[in-house]
């Protein structure tokens, strides 16, 4: 019988981080469904407390309110070759402002017959090669765009933005995209977010402290018509043809606006 009892304390110690186990079997040769019931609860009050509180998965949490992260940076260079159909050469010297403007400068650098610059709303302490050496030759500049840009009226023929405004509130919307206008001779193209389909980036979130604001086509219209921005109705019919041609459909919100003369 005391062997039996020695037995059944090794195999409490052998439990590690959950000693009552343990206690259970040496006082009482319980059900092992009562075992197995109580590491359950205690695994879930362990999750429960780790979710409330600081810890390993609080930024599991704070990335899991915001999946599908989206790109309409990465939608610009995929709309270049239709840009380039419906603007002409509107696309000669063109700015890009938003996150990653780096890799769109590179693109459109290749395309023939085409200048190109950036702006970086934040700042870009992990920029790669390419993006230091554009930076040095200022072609791509960092800036905050809650602030006038750093550049003279109709310095560009073309002005695109992209995963840069989601992020703004309206007070400073309502003086960045008047920006926009201002440096541009022939138009702006704006790629948004669409609302419900598509969520800010977590590296975005990081950069800004908040979230992206996914706004639908009919507030960003109310919101030009209060700017006393114009909509571009040639640029957008030509782009909506040489999409149509193409079978291409953004994945963002595009919008034409004219510029401000």
């Amino acid at each position: 019988m005391s062997r039996r009892q020695v037995g059944s304390t090794r195999r409490g110690g052998d439990s590690g981080s959950f000693p009552f186990v343990g206690a259970l079997h040496s006082k009482s040769r319980s059900s092992p469904l009562l075992s197995i019931c109580l590491v359950l609860v205690g695994a879930c009050l362990l999750i429960g407390y780790a979710f409330s509180g600081p810890g390993l998965f609080k930024s599991i949490r704070e990335v899991s309110k915001i999946t599908g992260d989206y790109s309409c940076t990465s939608e610009v260079q995929r709309a270049i070759p239709i840009l380039k159909n419906a603007y002409g050469d509107s696309m000669r010297k063109v700015l890009h402002v938003g996150p990653e403007t780096c890799s769109v400068v590179s693109t459109l650098l290749k395309e023939e017959e085409t200048e190109a610059w950036g702006v970086e709303p934040y700042d870009v302490e992990d920029a790669d090669s390419n993006c230091k050496s554009l930076l040095r030759r200022g072609l791509v500049r960092v800036a905050d765009i809650k602030f006038p840009l750093p550049y003279r009226s109709k310095s560009f023929s073309l002005v695109i933005v992209s995963d840069a405004l989601d992020y703004l509130s309206p007070k400073y919307l309502n003086k960045t995209v008047p920006e926009l206008a201002r440096v541009a001779s022939d138009g702006v193209v704006l790629f948004a977010g669409n609302p419900g389909k598509q969520k800010g980036k977590v590296a975005e979130l990081s950069k800004v402290g908040r979230p992206a604001k996914m706004r639908s086509s009919s507030w960003w219209n109310r919101f030009f018509s209060q700017t006393n921005l114009e909509e571009n109705e040639a640029g957008s019919k030509k782009f909506e043809k040489a999409a149509s041609k193409i079978s291409y459909k953004p994945a963002c919100q595009v919008f034409h606006l004219k510029p401000l003369h």
